[in-house]
């Protein structure tokens, strides 16, 4: 069969269709990239803010239109928005053969089987459960990187977060089972490593009895073919000494942190049910960059929450200012069904979230140029993502940057590179949030 895949959302959702591929692959079904080719479409969706889920009805409808046509044997809809509407969808959209949960995405090959037998069905396991897939994820980032989902779920709660009813409770992936997929991901050719869940910190805990992410990264620091490993989801409460010395010592280890900390005020840290309070996070934040001088840091941060003042808004622009993030990006607050803070007094004018976007991305734009100034005739090393059209160029990433959320760096040189390819840049210009160099 001739399948599509539309995966929306996160890149630990990505994970899932991945792994979703493998199974499909190992059982002889073809991948097509356009809707007219394919005999059967999957949409893995995401349901985290409001716009997500648009998106999700939206493409799923869109994908619909092909069954009427006749084109189209089946239609499966799996993730997020699967888990939290399921019922709905099959309801509502006579289209969807199949619906998989978040911890049903092992089913595919089955659920696809029964769909085309004309029967529907709605596949949810345990929202607590951790399925084991023992065939090869289909990377599908371009084969040089590629995502690894240690732990799935989250327990912090936050009043704003719908996560833990779509995705469960935190649980760690055992890591012998981190360590063979790391294995096989190198040797299909994967050399940087991207560490993701819905907090990375907490690793290990739950199964091990202790935080055990350094442990995990000492061992997947001796994979061979492995050239970079990168941090994401860091909860900055839950950073601690012996994950700060491992960062530090390993050559492997991209000294970069993601550690979304979402406000800098008091109070709406303590409404939003997070765990720190602006004191800590600035002696985290401190902690980090003496330890780690290099270090570059990305956050993000959600404006307009319910009751956010204008005070309170100054008072996260002044935060930013005197912290010089590395790397930032602002949400505006989504209020969301079934969560304490769309429920709360005081919810704020989608104009005025927009307002406070707007300033704090300004203020950030600032901070983000003077810093790629400050990177002109410093050297770096570079990954080579792939060659600029028609030009004696490349483009690539530096460890201070993730794929798809962070900048780049345009390399110029008459070599002949592949993505991939690492090579040692003269930084010589600064484009906005993206740099110019040469090869060394």
């Amino acid at each position: 069969m001739n399948i599509l895949f539309v995966s929306l959302g996160c890149d630990k959702n990505l994970v899932d269709t991945e792994v979703m591929l493998g199974l499909l692959a190992q059982k002889g079904h073809q991948m097509v990239d356009s809707e007219e080719m394919a005999d059967v479409i999957v949409v893995n969706t995401c349901c985290f803010i409001h716009d997500a889920k648009e998106e999700s009805i939206q493409t799923i409808l869109e994908m619909a239109e092909y069954k009427k046509e006749g084109t189209l044997k089946a239609l499966i809809v799996t993730g997020c928005l699967a888990q939290r509407y399921k019922q709905e969808i099959l309801d509502e959209i006579e289209e969807v053969d199949a619906v998989l949960g978040t911890t049903s995405y092992d089913k595919i090959v089955d659920a696809i089987e029964e769909a085309l037998k004309g029967h529907k069905s709605l596949e949810l396991e345990d929202i607590d459960a951790l399925p084991v897939v023992e065939a090869k994820r289909l990377v599908t980032t371009g084969g040089h990187f590629a995502y690894l989902k240690i732990a799935e779920g989250c327990d912090k709660h936050c009043t704003y977060c719908i996560i833990p009813k779509i995705r469960g409770n935190f649980r760690s992936v055992p890591m012998e089972r981190l360590l063979r997929e790391a294995n096989e991901l190198a040797e299909q050719g994967v050399k940087e490593l991207i560490l993701v869940a819905q907090e990375t910190t907490l690793y290990g805990k739950d199964i091990y009895g202790e935080k055990s992410l350094h442990i995990l990264l000492k061992e997947l620091c001796k994979i061979n073919g492995i050239r970079w490993i990168r941090i994401l989801y860091c909860y900055p409460e839950e950073i601690y000494d012996e994950l700060i010395q491992v960062i530090k010592e390993e050559d492997k280890i991209c000294k970069y942190l993601d550690l979304p900390i979402q406000h800098a005020c008091d109070d709406v840290l303590k409404r939003m049910g997070r765990r720190t309070s602006r004191a800590q996070l600035i002696e985290i934040i401190e902690k980090l960059r003496r330890e780690i001088p290099e270090i570059a840091l990305r956050t993000t941060l959600i404006t307009g929450f319910p009751g956010e003042t204008e005070e309170q808004h100054e008072e996260l622009m002044e935060f930013v200012d005197t912290m010089e993030f590395d790397r930032l990006g602002v949400f505006t607050y989504s209020p969301e069904e079934d969560t304490p803070a769309a429920n709360m007094q005081n919810q704020i004018e989608e104009s005025v979230k927009e307002d406070r976007q707007a300033d704090l991305m300004e203020l950030q734009q600032e901070i983000a140029f003077e810093l790629a100034e400050n990177m002109i005739g410093k050297e770096v090393m570079v990954m080579i993502e792939g060659k600029v059209a028609d030009e004696n160029a490349y483009v690539g990433r530096t460890y201070m940057d993730a794929p798809n959320v962070d900048g780049l760096i345009f390399v110029e040189t008459n070599e002949e590179l592949m993505s991939g390819d690492f090579a040692k840049v003269k930084v010589t210009g600064a484009l906005e949030y993206d740099l110019i160099g040469e090869i060394i």
